[in-house]
């Protein structure tokens, strides 16, 4: 299956990136205990912004779209930097950039999907590299601050909000749907179920909740 890559306008696309490195800049700066520099909480968000990204490209063996344009750089650091200077402002308005961030997974999930498809990439590989998209900011984020990655634990649907996402996108696309309306579809989803889960506490089963089940053995 191959297509046209999902486009959005390249104010869009920095916008999804300054609300990443914004929100990776929050996280970092709340991390007293780690004492981190002015540097540290700016790096931290630059990789949360343009992680997917980077991500994504590296597995399509392509040249990450943020060493294509001098703005994605400069959009990341500017925003990082805003989101460790007005912490306190931008924590205010914690639940508006929740939403904010939850369209944010959605776009990069459905233009990691489209991209891969476009690429000629298969359906599920094409999956994973959408939801690696939508995820990648958050899992370098939690390597490089040596934490526990939060989308393996109760409690974080960022991953499964993206899964859901792209795996619409690809049986749209297989029924013949426009690959805008497909791409739409996945953003709305993906943010949906993403806020849902903030909203109501949605999550997966917890490992020891698994194991509690009970096993059938044969007589």
């Amino acid at each position: 299956m191959t297509l046209a890559p999902f486009e959005i306008p390249l104010w869009a696309d920095l916008a999804a990136v300054a609300i990443g490195a914004l929100q990776g800049a929050m996280f970092a700066g709340r991390l007293k205990e780690r004492r981190l520099d002015l540097l540290g909480v700016a790096l931290i968000g630059i990789l949360v912004g343009l992680g997917g990204g980077l991500l994504r490209d590296i597995l399509l063996n392509q040249l990450p779209a943020a060493m294509k344009s001098n703005w994605y750089l400069l959009v990341a650091t500017l925003a990082a930097l805003l989101g460790m200077l007005l912490l306190r402002l931008f924590t205010r308005l914690n639940p508006l950039i929740i939403a904010l961030d939850a369209v944010t997974i959605g776009l990069f999930a459905a233009i990691g999907t489209t991209k891969a498809l476009a690429y000629g990439v298969p359906e599920v590989p094409a999956v994973f590299v959408g939801v690696v998209s939508a995820v990648g900011g958050s899992i370098l984020r939690d390597v490089s601050l040596n934490l526990p990655i939060a989308l393996m634990h109760v409690g974080s649907l960022y991953a499964i909000a993206a899964a859901a996402g792209t795996v619409l996108i690809v049986v749209l696309v297989a029924l013949g749907a426009n690959i805008t309306v497909a791409a739409t579809t996945c953003v709305i989803v993906t943010t949906l179920i993403r806020l849902g889960s903030v909203r109501f506490g949605w999550s997966l089963p917890e490992q020891r909740a698994i194991a509690s089940w009970r096993v059938w053995r044969r007589a």
